[in-house]
């Protein structure tokens, strides 16, 4: 077995951090201005992903580069944070050792004094893993890319289509799941169809394109107040989308889906209906939630392992009665504070237990429209549109980017037009 830990000098620290999203990086970075602390950063993808934007990809609103960044290019210059690429597959936490594997299939080993995880969340599909071939989700920019490749086909082969039975099940999309990652992919879609793709197709209307949206429970976004839900379900409406509350999916394949007694033929169908956190947690043999997020303590470490923390959506932690939200901005307070409990332990001061601020939830639904909460303040329609917008460039990382996507959408908002609209093939080996 190989090691790659690092030659420490005297009363130097090694902080392995597992995971490069918000809370990963966020807690690398507050580690890196501490000058007895030596980290090592572990993803198996090199880039950081501005996840909140993904469905701006899989609807050709942006380009991937858009919304994602080297890992490497964030810590140049900071000499003691080393980047190591690959999927570590266990954490030691009584030897205080991590295990990672490489694409070639090596794996090594690093020791560490403290470790933190961030390693995120995937979907779930309840069980049902044999439904995700035919129901990607929306987790990664290769899901992403492949979920535009599927809409833009669509059109195309319904271009080509003479039946009309087949022509109508590729123009219907099923997008499973009524939270934010639902709602705002099923609104891109359909705006997409009603004002970018509707002049470019001779034989078929892509206006009249079908959109589905299914939800199990009873509204959607259930974490919104419920004024803003329903205001939600009636924008959606309007842009033409389909809702089907109070619905349970209970077969997927590649030819639609069934919703109870119900048969939909859908030539598209996509996954938004629930998370889990990723699976290197249900091998660390600590107390887990049903979601599979560890149960810390209120430091962040892990009960009866004080050098091991859990940040971001891999943590379970209640604060005034409620579970820490899977958003991107307690992932990025939750990594900040590890990191500061890590410098007090390794300065010899007592630790402080995780306090969230709220900063409040936000959803768009299509071109001009979204919801937003914070506290008592509630933005609906256009203005909320705008707020989302800023609140969206101001999170991602690098002035490029930034300049880069509001561009995009100031072309998309004044001439409806989406210049990542690129159908990419999964074989990419050239043929004779």
């Amino acid at each position: 077995m190989l090691h790659i830990t690092p030659q420490l000098p005297p009363g130097q620290k090694h902080v392995i951090v597992i995971g490069g999203g918000f809370a990963g990086l966020n807690a690398a970075k507050a580690l890196a201005r501490h000058p007895q602390v030596q980290v090592t950063l572990i993803d198996q993808r090199n880039h950081h992903l501005f996840q909140p934007l993904l469905y701006q990809v899989a609807t050709a609103g942006l380009r991937p580069s858009d919304i994602a960044v080297p890992i490497r290019a964030q810590f140049t210059g900071m000499r003691n944070v080393g980047v190591h690429l690959g999927r570590v597959r266990q954490v030691g936490l009584q030897e205080k050792w991590v295990e990672v594997e490489d694409d070639s299939g090596r794996a090594v080993r690093a020791s560490y004094d403290y470790v933190v995880l961030a390693c995120g969340a995937q979907h779930s599909y309840f069980g049902r893993s044999e439904w995700e071939p035919h129901a990607p989700g929306l987790k990664t920019l290769e899901q992403a890319t492949e979920i535009r490749r599927r809409i833009l086909s669509a059109f195309e082969l319904a271009e080509n289509e003479f039946d009309p039975e087949r022509q109508r099940a590729l123009l219907n999309f099923v997008v499973v799941g009524g939270g934010p990652t639902g709602v705002e992919l099923a609104g891109a879609i359909a705006d997409i169809a009603r004002t970018v793709l509707v002049k470019d197709f001779r034989r078929i209307n892509p206006s009249s394109a079908r959109v589905l949206l299914v939800e199990a429970g009873a509204r959607l976004l259930p974490a919104f107040a419920e004024d803003l839900s329903h205001r939600a379900a009636r924008d959606l409406t309007e842009l033409g989308v389909e809702l089907r509350l109070s619905s349970r999916v209970t077969a997927v394949d590649a030819e639609g889906i069934q919703i109870g007694d119900e048969r939909i033929q859908a030539g598209n169908v996509f996954w938004g209906a629930g998370v889990e956190a990723d699976k290197l947690t249900r091998a660390l043999g600590t107390e887990l939630d049903r979601a599979g997020r560890v149960k810390v303590s209120q430091d962040l470490s892990i009960p009866g392992f004080p050098e091991a923390f859990v940040v971001g959506d891999a943590a379970h932690l209640e604060v005034g009665g409620q579970v820490i939200p899977g958003l991107a901005p307690a992932a990025i307070q939750t990594g900040e504070w590890a990191a500061r409990n890590i410098i007090a332990s390794i300065e010899q001061r007592p630790r402080t237990p995780f306090r969230y601020r709220d900063k409040g939830i936000m959803a768009t639904i299509g071109k001009h429209r979204a919801i937003a909460q914070t506290g008592s303040l509630r933005l609906t329609g256009f203005i909320a549109w705008v707020a989302w917008l800023f609140v969206h460039v101001l999170y991602l990382i690098g002035f490029k980017n930034r300049v880069t996507v509001f561009l995009e959408w100031t072309w998309s908002y004044l001439f409806a037009k989406r210049g990542a609209r690129l159908i990419t093939q999964r074989d990419w080996k050239l043929r004779a």
